[in-house]
Parts: C-alpha cells; sequence; structure tokens
C-alpha cells in the first residue's frame, strides 16, 4: 500500500514516513539516517532513485545559464582556474577551451519538477532547506577538490561522475584563486556514481567530483548560517523593533578641564538608556521566522494579471484547492505563520489549515475557513499562492 500511494503521487503522513525504509537512503528510515548519519558521516546509496535520468536535458539547462533573472556560474580549469556569472549566450559556452563545468542555482525555483524533487528531502525542516542546484560538466569537468560549510546530497542525473571525498583536518587553501581550491587534499574514499545513485556529505568533508564523459548532477544543500551572521541579522532586525523614549539629557552638567574627555556621567547614563534593549524567546522566535523565510535578492513575485475577486477566489479554492507557489517559503511555530518574509496572526482553524499549507505546499478542494480564506486571498494578490 505505501508504494501504491507514491507511485500516484500521494504523500505519506511524516510519522508513517520516519518509520518506514525509503530506497532513497537505501533502505534506511528517515528517523535511522537522522541517528545515524546527518552531519555525522557520509550515506552512498546506490540506485536511490532507480531510473533516474535527471529533470531537464543539457540543452534546456544551458538556456537556463542564459537567462537574466536565473543564478549561474562558470567555472573553467583550462589554462589554470576561472569563474565567471551569468547569464551566458550559448554560443559563447561553445566557444570555449574545454574543460568546464556550468552551474544553475535555484532550479527549485523554474522548474516544478525540482521543487518536487526537493521535497523528497522534507525529513529535513524547510526551515534547514536552501535549493536545488544542478551543474553540467564535460568531460574532466568540476570545481576541484573543496569543502561546504553546509550538508548537500548529490543525485546523479545523465552520465557518471567520480567522486573522491576525505574527512581532513587540513583545510588550508591555495592562495591567489578565484574559487576555493584545497591546497592538500588527502581522499579516503573514491566512488563512481551513475544515474541515480546519491551521496549525502555533511559539513567541512572535502571533496572532488570529476566527470567522466559529460554529465549532470543534481544538489540539495542545506543553509547554516555562521554565528558571526546570525548576530548581524538578528541586530539588524532588533533595530527595527526596538522603541527607546527619552533622550540623553544632562541638566547637571559640571565643568570639565578636559574638554575632549567623555565624562563617567555620560557613560553611566548611556549604559542605563541601552539597557532597555532587550529581548526574550518570542522576539528570537519571530526574527527566525521571517529571516528563514525571506526569499533570495533575486526571487521575485508576479501577482495575477487579472485577479479574481475575493468571491470568485473563494469560489475556485473550493472547488480546485490552492498551492503555494515554487518561489515560496511558508514556517510556523506554535499559531506564529510566517510567509516570504512577513508574519501572519492566525488561530484555531484556520491556522490548522494554513500549517497544514506549509507542510503540504498544496491543499485539495474543500470548504476553508472564512479567515482562511482572506489570508490566501491577500496572498494571492501578492503572487504568493496560486489556484491550481
Amino acid at each position: 500500500m505505501p508504494e501504491a500511494l507514491e507511485s500516484a503521487g500521494l504523500k505519506l503522513p511524516t510519522d508513517i514516513m520516519e518509520k518506514r525504509p525509503l530506497t532513497l537512503l537505501g533502505g534506511l528510515s528517515a528517523e535511522q539516517f537522522l541517528k545515524e548519519y546527518w552531519q555525522k558521516k557520509p550515506l552512498l546509496v546506490r540506485q536511490a532513485l532507480p531510473g533516474f535520468q535527471g529533470l531537464l536535458t543539457r540543452d534546456e539547462m544551458l538556456a537556463l545559464a542564459g537567462r537574466d533573472d536565473v543564478e549561474s556560474r562558470f567555472v573553467s580549469q583550462a589554462g589554470g582556474w576561472t569563474i565567471e556569472h551569468g547569464p551566458f549566450p550559448r554560443a559563447a559556452l561553445r566557444r570555449r577551451q574545454k574543460p568546464w563545468t556550468v552551474l544553475v542555482q535555484g532550479l527549485n525555483l523554474v522548474l516544478p519538477a525540482a521543487d518536487e524533487m526537493m521535497r523528497r528531502f522534507s525529513f529535513i525542516p524547510y526551515a534547514r532547506l536552501d535549493d536545488l542546484m544542478v551543474s553540467y560538466a564535460n568531460d574532466g569537468g568540476g570545481v576541484g577538490p573543496h569543502f561546504d560549510s553546509y550538508d548537500v546530497f548529490l543525485l546523479q542525473g545523465i552520465g557518471r561522475r567520480r567522486w573522491r571525498i576525505g574527512n581532513q583536518e587540513d583545510q588550508t587553501l591555495i592562495e591567489g584563486l578565484p574559487i576555493r581550491i584545497l591546497k592538500d587534499f588527502k581522499p579516503v574514499h573514491d566512488w563512481l556514481l551513475e544515474p541515480g545513485d546519491l551521496l549525502y556529505l555533511p559539513p567541512e568533508w572535502a571533496h572532488d567530483g570529476v566527470a567522466e564523459g559529460e554529465c549532470m548532477t543534481y544538489s540539495v544543500g542545506f543553509r547554516a548560517a555562521p554565528a558571526q551572521e546570525l548576530a548581524e541579522l538578528f541586530l539588524g532586525y532588533l533595530q527595527e523593533q526596538v522603541r527607546l523614549d527619552g533622550r540623553y539629557r544632562d541638566p547637571d552638567l559640571r565643568l570639565q578641564r578636559q574638554p575632549a574627555k567623555i565624562g563617567s556621567a555620560m557613560i553611566d547614563q548611556v549604559t542605563s538608556i541601552l539597557s532597555g534593549i532587550r529581548w526574550d524567546r518570542a522576539l528570537v522566535r519571530d526574527f527566525l521566522g521571517c529571516q528563514l523565510s525571506e526569499p533570495k535578492a533575486q526571487v521575485f513575485f508576479d501577482p495575477p494579471a487579472k485577479p479574481l475577486s475575493a468571491k470568485q477566489f473563494a469560489q475556485a479554492v473550493r472547488r480546485r484547492g490552492i498551492a503555494l507557489d515554487a518561489r515560496s517559503q511558508m514556517l510556523f511555530t506554535g499559531k506564529r505563520l510566517f510567509i516570504n518574509g512577513e508574519r501572519a496572526e492566525t488561530g484555531g482553524a484556520d491556522c490548522r489549515l494554513l500549517r497544514k499549507l506549509a507542510n503540504k505546499r498544496t491543499l485539495p478542494p474543500g470548504e476553508f475557513p472564512a479567515e482562511a480564506v482572506q489570508a490566501l486571498y491577500q496572498w494571492y494578490r501578492c503572487g504568493f499562492v496560486r489556484v491550481p
């Protein structure tokens, strides 16, 4: 029965998915994978997706690299490592000396099948999920031995790629290069991946993937912000939330012999003023919700050209259901919902329904609470959701 449901395109409840073996994880359950492998050690799965040949052709992928609304990079090792940022005209790529690699970031934002593929990894919270990247390389192409600071699943599409990986402490990089290449790479595993094979790598595992013939690889990446970056982002968020009354005053100011000196009384008063800057767990919660659901800089939403009226929208949702736009990120904690960097206040039945939308990304036709329809209509007018 579970396989029959999946083949029909239906998702199993998360509590069932946690405990049953998954082909994607080589027969491990999601629970086992998280306990034994996640951020601990690599996992190689042969035929994680049997028969998988990719989500698009080489020509379709290179066409995406030529669009100015898609983030792309070109990496060449012919005559020394170089990197360029797209868009790239197809004719220009044909003239380049081989070997080279083209990478397209955020494939899930422009290709529905890529978004569906990425959601297969929903045993990792969406708050950690970044995007799906695809890379095309001709024979010998790669981006050199390097390490990432985040987890990644590498799924082989067409062709074959040889991966050498190592868990080395020495992370010294070669100086003077435009990309991060390890100076002294020491692999401990050497694996040739074929279509449908999957390799999971925890953060900071050194790896070097080299194409054997033409190949395409799909990478599901997970974000892990450095502590300093989190602090800076939170302080920026806090700046928008803090409201301190009053003003600096010194009616009892005394004559100073040294006018350039910052007096103790000034330091004490400003210390007292700044002590009014406070935060608690609720503020951190809201910061995370807004920050983690914030779209990337290059993401823009397209409101409907001829939007339905509120009444027409309510009728359409009852008949056809609702779906999040592929570019939308919707998260929640408790009764607090966040969508694309904004906080939404809801409660009761509509909160439960909208949390289901956040988890499943779609809702089937049916009766919707009036409050939920009102929130959905606002999001529809912004392009955040769509009627299938």
